[in-house]
């Protein structure tokens, strides 16, 4: 996991205090990502950071502001089906 990363400006604590998962971990981005929120046109993306949360996870992609929302699977694997605009809403909204 020497990809991990948190996102600039955040401590692991704040994530962890704003989400309310006090055992939220910071994931290494090097998994297939896919945003599937249309049916049957599932879009690969590229994770700059994965943010874990039990079966949910974050995701903020390569070259977007946005942050994602996803399952993440057995595998490693991540569908997403939300976006956020920006991080602290999409801890809240988990």
């Amino acid at each position: 996991m020497a990809n991990a990363q948190l996102p600039q400006g955040w401590t692991l604590e704040q994530i962890r205090d704003v989400s309310g998962d006090h055992e939220a971990v910071v994931l290494d981005p090097n998994r297939t990502v896919k945003w599937t929120a249309v049916a049957g046109a599932d879009e690969p993306m590229q994770p700059e950071i994965v943010l874990g949360f039990h079966n949910l996870c974050l995701v903020k992609p390569v070259h977007d502001d946005d942050w994602y929302m996803g399952s993440l699977y057995d595998d490693g694997s991540i569908d997403c089906w939300s976006a956020y605009g920006d991080l602290h809403e999409a801890l809240r909204g988990l």
